[in-house]
């Protein structure tokens, strides 16, 4: 050992460095949530044809169990006042159906508990089915943040229109 040591001579230490730098890795990618999404929503768009459709002068309706059936009354009466509303006279049903989606988000962001979706009475000169309320009236039974919703009142666009209950976040 002491031969070794003369041979190397004196020794300087290095200075202490960071390690270089690495490629940073991949995101994670969710698999299964994505597969659940696809899923979720071919079963939403199977879910557009299996029941039955709205006519134009058709009421909607639809209370969650947890919700009390005064608070329900109240919102048929229309004695909750919409905070927000989103119209959607014009939009295609994929339009619709995005606007919907991101106009519930963002009342849930700023924590509103009524809001007035106008979709239209659907009357058409061919005699048509009223779309976009049918669209409406699925997507809103399907999401669980929505306690309540029932047609507006004839001042506040009767059937053409609807009240909706958020529940808190």
């Amino acid at each position: 050992a002491t031969l070794f040591r003369e041979a190397v001579g004196p020794v300087k230490p290095l200075p202490e460095s960071a390690l270089p730098p690495r490629k940073p890795r991949p995101r994670p990618v969710a698999r299964m949530a994505e597969h659940d999404e696809i899923e979720a929503r071919s079963e939403f768009k199977r879910g557009l044809y299996d029941l039955s459709a709205l006519e134009a002068g058709d009421t909607l309706s639809y209370r969650r169990d947890t919700l009390p059936t005064a608070v329900f009354q109240r919102l048929k009466r229309g004695r909750f006042s919409a905070q927000e509303e989103l119209d959607l006279h014009g939009a295609t049903v994929a339009q619709a159906e995005s606007m919907l989606r991101l106009f519930i988000a963002e009342a849930h962001a700023h924590e509103l508990g009524c809001v007035r979706i106008i979709h239209g009475k659907g009357r058409r000169d061919d005699g048509g089915m009223p779309v976009l309320k049918n669209l409406v009236d699925r997507m809103l039974r399907q999401r669980a943040d929505i306690l309540a919703f029932h047609s507006a009142p004839a001042a506040q666009g009767g059937t053409g229109a609807v009240l909706v209950l958020l529940a808190r976040r």
